[in-house]
């Protein structure tokens, strides 16, 4: 029995967009290298993409001790050659811990954030960009997945009620503008590729490092 398993926490909407978002990964990820994943969260996806996505690897990072515990209580009953343990990463800090060299066997090609910049400040996406650009060779990919505002409205209802809760827990938080994004994105020399329309009116962005 694994003794870790109470420390596995779940997010429900894990289930339902993980097929979706594999789907959109398959296309558009490098052929090699390491896949790092900003804000992992509970896990789930890094155990679930991770298999699918060999020979590429997977690298979990999260902030929060508690979720990172989770990562790994979850790659304890899920292992996978090619998934890393997951490390301590604040994507609003100016450095990151990978900054250097430090896959050389398998240098990242690629980053991977879902569900992160309406649920953190403005400066959390501002600092993702930032480290993409530091981070990323030319050609390396950038995928972002979560709901967006364009040209400053929601998309849907649903979504309008989502930023409304957000910002009523904290107000730094709350549904981006697209456009908004996609600035902070080319100021880092990152190029918007391509825009997927997903299920519950979420978008799957995927940016290319210039």
């Amino acid at each position: 029995m694994n003794t870790n398993s109470d420390q596995k926490q779940f997010a429900p909407a894990t289930q339902r967009n993980r097929e979706a978002i594999l789907d959109i990964l398959l296309q558009v990820l490098p052929a090699n290298g390491t896949i790092l994943e900003i804000a992992s969260g509970t896990g789930e996806h890094a155990v679930f993409f991770a298999p699918h996505l060999a020979p590429r690897k997977w690298l979990p990072s999260d902030p929060n001790p508690l979720l990172r515990n989770s990562i790994s209580a979850w790659s304890e009953e899920f292992k996978s050659d090619n998934l890393y343990p997951p490390i301590d990463l604040d994507a609003q800090l100016p450095t990151w811990p990978v900054d250097q060299d430090t896959l050389s066997d398998s240098p990242i090609t690629a980053i991977v954030n879902i569900n992160m910049i309406h649920i953190s400040p403005w400066s959390a996406c501002l600092g993702l960009m930032a480290g993409a650009g530091r981070i990323l060779p030319p050609g390396g990919i950038l995928y972002l997945y979560g709901p967006y505002k364009q040209n400053g409205q929601h998309t849907a209802p649903s979504n309008e009620a989502f930023d409304e809760s957000l910002q009523s827990q904290n107000p730094e938080w709350g549904v981006r503008n697209l456009e908004d994004v996609v600035k902070a994105a080319k100021a880092e020399n990152l190029t918007m590729e391509k825009i997927y329309q997903m299920p519950a009116n979420n978008l799957s962005l995927v940016f290319k490092h210039d």
